[in-house]
């Protein structure tokens, strides 16, 4: 009686923790998912329903199901072997009073339906493929019949409640039950029930979190793994009464329906989210758009410092708590924040400052003074044409290609041989085509410059930087371009405008696209006077500090939310 008490207030306490923490399980990441385990391995420890002492207990059904069995002797259903009994040390935990540990070939006839030749088919016989169930939902996604898919190879038939189970990528989770007769692929095994097993309730059996983890441990084969017959007949479930099947069937499919509205629900919510800070970015963007008038405090803290003066940017700082709760949102920021800066509406404009083409005009001295050397460009880069202005710059800035600002030092590249490679392996920092150790012809260089990656594939589809700013003694690989520029502060300007814009006009190439010399040099580039480089520079820094707080927040709150997850599970 005691025992039975303890039973009840367990499962009475389960079911108000989980009624409970569904919130919970919806803020954090992964939490639905984690619902839905949790779920099923509580249903199938018996703490989801009630025990009913009036229920007829399992070991009554395992009599039954001996009876039909013998009543099939001699028929594929008639399994001869009499399969050994579970062992202590096969339970995993304590089953509540009525129910049975079993093993699956003591309640289903596994494969038990005969085969069939494509040439005995009917056209409209339902034909099913493993690529017709969803992954992980178990979802029929699409009903064929054969005359869709013609096939000469043999088929498993199966009749209306079979449970059918694919074998074959166990992990996948793809279990269905049988609507109607038909037909599908021998790597879909059909499993019929004996009497006195709830069909539903199977699939639940063969769909919970310890099951999968149990036959990702036996599966077999590299390229194709499956579970073998032997190894799924053996497998050991629990069985309770047949009432209390119906139960848990019942109040699974409650919870399910609980968790597919919490999955729209969440997924709305974050593609809505996306969706309006898109919008509000592109806005923001528009040229023409005024200009943006930033405050004038000059410590920038926070985005919020900055008064707007346009709807985009005070409709991001009233929603700003809102907007910036995802990654995916803040890299978007990220990006605005250099397209603002290489349009000139990040920092206001000095009418004092010296204008662009001054600066022009100290690079053109510099490189004259070169003349003879490797600096020395002696081809004259055309002017930039008006059809390759992608918006209007403002006063004082100028339009200039890329090989006028900047020297090309690839060619003073000194290669290092193998073993003073290894000598010298993690003493420097190395810089690849992205910044990644990926190549072996490496040069050495003892100088503050600006190396940007010739690798088109990453050029077009680049989710990291493509220009990084080195400092002091570095290696480099030959598949990034070595930049040196007439100040220092020109050189980290350009790493900013370099990985604000679109490059793929300046990649050639298919199949190793990449971005050669004379490309680079073309690149149009929008050049500030000296003075406001710096106070770009300057912003940029202090707005992408504010966006890495931003992701350690983010980091930090999902972290809360999984932890709190961990302790409302552990609870349960």
């Amino acid at each position: 009686m005691t025992r039975s008490l303890s039973f009840v207030h367990s499962r009475l306490r389960v079911s108000d923790l989980l009624e409970q923490h569904f919130d919970t399980a919806f803020a954090a990441p992964g939490g639905i998912a984690r619902l839905r385990e949790l779920i099923l391995t509580l249903a199938m420890q018996g703490k989801l329903v009630e025990q009913d002492p009036n229920d007829p207990p399992a070991s009554e059904l395992l009599k039954e199901i001996e009876k039909e069995k013998a009543s099939h002797e001699g028929t594929k259903t008639r399994r001869k072997e009499k399969l050994p009994p579970v062992k202590p040390e096969e339970v995993p935990y304590e089953l509540p009073k009525g129910w049975e540990w079993v093993r699956l070939g003591d309640i289903t006839d596994y494969n038990g339906r005969n085969n069939i030749s494509g040439d005995e088919i009917t056209p409209n016989t339902w034909l099913l493929d493993l690529e017709d169930i969803e992954k992980g939902t178990s979802r029929l996604l699409y009903r064929a019949t054969f005359s869709e898919r013609q096939s000469k190879s043999t088929k498993s038939t199966f009749q209306k409640g079979d449970v059918l189970y694919g074998k074959l990528r166990p992990y996948l989770d793809k279990v269905i039950v049988a609507d109607s007769d038909g037909v599908c692929t021998t790597e879909i095994v059909p499993i019929v029930p004996f009497h006195g097993l709830n069909a539903e309730f199977l699939r639940w059996l063969l769909k919970r979190p310890a099951f999968l983890a149990h036959v990702n441990s036996l599966i077999y084969g590299v390229k194709m793994p499956r579970l073998g017959t032997d190894d799924a007949v053996m497998s050991v479930h629990p069985l309770p009464p047949f009432p209390e099947q119906h139960r848990i069937v019942a109040r699974i499919d409650q919870l399910m329906v609980r968790c597919d509205a919490l999955e729209k629900l969440r997924k709305e919510r974050a593609e809505k989210r996306l969706a309006v800070h898109a919008a509000a970015i592109k806005q923001l963007l528009d040229p023409s758009l005024c200009a943006f008038a930033p405050s004038r405090e000059e410590n920038l803290s926070t985005l919020r410092a900055f008064v707007p003066s346009c709807d985009p940017f005070a409709f991001l700082d009233q929603h700003f708590g809102e907007l910036y709760t995802v990654k995916e949102n803040v890299a978007e920021l990220r990006k605005a924040i250099l397209q603002l800066a290489v349009m000139g509406r990040l920092v206001p404009q000095d009418p004092n400052d010296p204008p662009a083409r001054e600066l022009l005009k100290e690079i053109e001295k510099e490189k004259a003074s070169h003349e003879g050397t490797k600096t020395r460009r002696k081809e004259k880069l055309p002017p930039v044409k008006s059809e390759e202005v992608p918006y209007q710059l403002p006063q004082g800035w100028e339009w200039v290609r890329f090989g006028e600002i900047t020297i090309n030092r690839d060619g003073e590249r000194v290669p290092i041989s193998k073993e003073d490679r290894e000598k010298i392996k993690g003493e420097y920092d190395y810089y690849g085509a992205s910044g990644v150790i990926d190549k072996v012809n490496d040069f050495i260089f003892d100088k503050s410059l600006l190396l940007i990656g010739e690798d088109g594939a990453n050029l077009i589809n680049r989710s990291t930087p493509i220009a990084f700013f080195a400092h002091g003694k570095y290696w480099v690989n030959n598949h990034a371009h070595v930049i040196d520029a007439h100040d220092y502060i020109l050189l980290l300007w350009l790493e900013k405008y370099i990985n604000a814009i679109d490059l793929k006009p300046y990649v050639t190439g298919s199949a190793q696209p990449k971005m050669n010399q004379a490309k680079m040099n073309s690149i149009a580039v929008a050049l500030p006077p000296l003075p406001e480089q710096h106070r770009i520079v300057a912003c940029i820094d202090q707005l992408m500090a504010l966006c890495d707080i931003l992701d350690q927040q983010i980091d930090a709150a999902t972290g809360k939310q999984s932890e709190l997850l961990d302790a409302v599970m552990a609870l349960v």
